[in-house]
């Protein structure tokens, strides 16, 4: 029997027949997975409580022969409840979840799921922003699928003066030089942090609600165009 366990996050739940259901999640070492659920809609189904969405169980399954698998086992370990106590941060977690879903093929290594732990784990403190977690997971998931903008040259290749002013240019994916423009080193040196790190490592940032402000419309703007889609 080729039985597998791992840590897993689930991204989609979907019914079928009477009372199973298609679940979809992603690992650490197999990256992403489909496994049937069977009963899992009964009242006393045992599966049904590792599979909660915003959270981290332990699943066990069975490979099948073809890329739907059987589910065997979960158990709950991490719930992240906070996030559907605010409704704009429940709706954040449905789309890190349907994103991820979407673009990734399944072998999917294990830094999109620590991409999403990461993220989920900041999203579910209310104490810290919103926008943080939306920025830093969308910068994240570009430049691990190779689309993410150079935050250290102009779009002529140029190094960013210090103590210029930019704009940024959606179509070359990039910032230009332009007098009193709405953006300076403060906002682009923000989306490199952004990029690279955690997302908790960055609540101590100073002014890091103002410069969010103003460039989490950037982030969403590159993401529709070039890694969401939907």
């Amino acid at each position: 029997m080729n039985q597998l366990s791992s840590k897993a996050v689930i991204l989609t739940r979907t019914d079928y027949g009477e009372a199973d259901r298609i679940i979809t999640f992603l690992t650490p070492e197999h990256g992403k997975v489909r496994a049937i659920a069977k009963g899992v809609r009964k009242q006393k189904s045992k599966l049904a409580g590792g599979i909660e969405l915003f959270s981290i169980s332990d699943i066990t399954y069975i490979k099948g022969k073809s890329e739907l698998h059987t589910l065997v086992s979960t158990r709950l370990d991490v719930h992240f409840g906070n996030i559907v106590k605010d409704i704009d941060r429940t709706m954040l977690g449905y789309d890190m979840l349907k994103i991820l879903a979407r673009v990734l093929e399944d072998e999917g290594g294990p830094e999109f799921y620590e991409l999403l732990v990461g993220s989920l784990k900041v999203l579910d403190n209310l104490e810290a922003p919103k926008d943080l977690a939306e920025a830093s997971y969308l910068l994240q998931l570009m430049r691990l699928l190779g689309h993410l903008p150079n935050f250290t040259h102009d779009i002529k290749g140029k190094e960013m003066a210090p103590d210029a002013s930019f704009q940024f240019s959606l179509d070359d994916m990039g910032f230009f030089e332009i007098p009193s423009g709405p953006y300076n080193q403060n906002h682009i040196k923000l989306l490199r942090l952004l990029s690279h790190n955690t997302p908790d490592k960055l609540l101590s940032v100073a002014k890091l609600k103002d410069y969010l402000a103003d460039v989490i419309p950037i982030v969403r703007s590159m993401a529709r165009q070039y890694v969401i889609p939907f």
